[in-house]
């Protein structure tokens, strides 16, 4: 069976969860169906064949987080069984996080557990203001633990205590407060809302889009100290001697649009400066 789809249509893919009957719930299937789409998304986006990437669902519900019958499955697992599907897990956010275009989530609905992990993992969440998001581990004994480093990123340490460990509903006017949302908007304004977004980000250089979510990263890690110093300053300098960091100081100058805007023109961009 396909829980996902997978489409790509003028360097935008759109990676959409379709398990309706279950809220889109995840499995040991569509975990490995989702893996395999970000492996080819990864070398897509790195080619520049994929600009930007929307994460989505079918349905009322974004994602219910762990399928029931999954779980039931699980009971019978041994401790090595159990990491070894953790694991899995944990490649699936690993994998979204790290996609090197920028990605935008569009959460129409309900968003619990691992669920929140995706949204987490995305640079740009757009959330309908019918939107709610529960770290709901706890109330079967459990913790958010594979996605707590993105969660935790995004919204706090101390946020992060407070929602896993009383599982309250967080509706989209608190979550966009906490930082897990970057906008919510009316549920018949969501699609539009993430057209013009596409738009935002397709008007930016690639090239420092992708050099940018890696800095980020770095960065975040250690903040401060000369190495990160150093790496920033090297990253600036090649940028501006770079093709697309010159076309874009050119087309500023110029007062017209840089090229990586249109792909056809894109391969007529300036030559770097050796």
């Amino acid at each position: 069976m396909t829980y996902s789809t997978l489409t790509i249509r003028d360097r935008v893919a759109r990676l959409n969860l379709n398990r309706t009957e279950v809220h889109n719930a995840f499995d040991d299937n569509l975990i490995a169906e989702l893996n395999l789409h970000l492996n080819q998304l990864h070398k897509l986006a790195e080619n520049g064949d994929v600009r930007v990437t929307v994460l989505s669902s079918e349905g009322k519900s974004f994602s219910a987080g762990a399928d029931l019958n999954w779980m039931k499955r699980m009971v019978d697992y041994d401790l090595e069984d159990n990491i070894a599907d953790s694991r899995k897990l944990a490649a699936l956010m690993h994998g979204l996080d790290t996609l090197p275009c920028p990605t935008i989530c569009r959460a129409q609905g309900a968003a619990f557990g691992g669920a929140v992990g995706l949204a987490a993992c995305c640079d740009i969440v757009i959330a309908s203001d019918k939107a709610k998001f529960c770290l709901s581990e706890v109330k079967i004994g459990l913790v958010p633990a594979v996605i707590s480093p993105y969660v935790q990123r995004a919204i706090g340490n101390r946020q992060m205590r407070r929602y896993a460990l009383t599982a309250e509903i967080i509706d989209a006017v608190t979550a966009l407060k906490l930082g897990l949302v970057h906008q919510s908007v009316p549920h018949d304004d969501l699609d539009e809302a993430v057209d013009s977004m596409l738009e935002v980000l397709r008007a930016g250089s690639p090239q420092a889009q992708k050099i940018g979510k890696q800095m980020f990263s770095k960065v975040e890690r250690e903040p401060d100290s000369s190495e990160t110093r150093e790496y920033t300053c090297q990253v600036i300098a090649k940028l501006r001697v770079s093709q697309e960091g010159q076309e874009g100081l050119a087309s500023f100058f110029e007062k017209r649009r840089p090229v990586w805007t249109s792909p056809e023109e894109h391969n007529n961009a300036a030559e770097p400066r050796s």
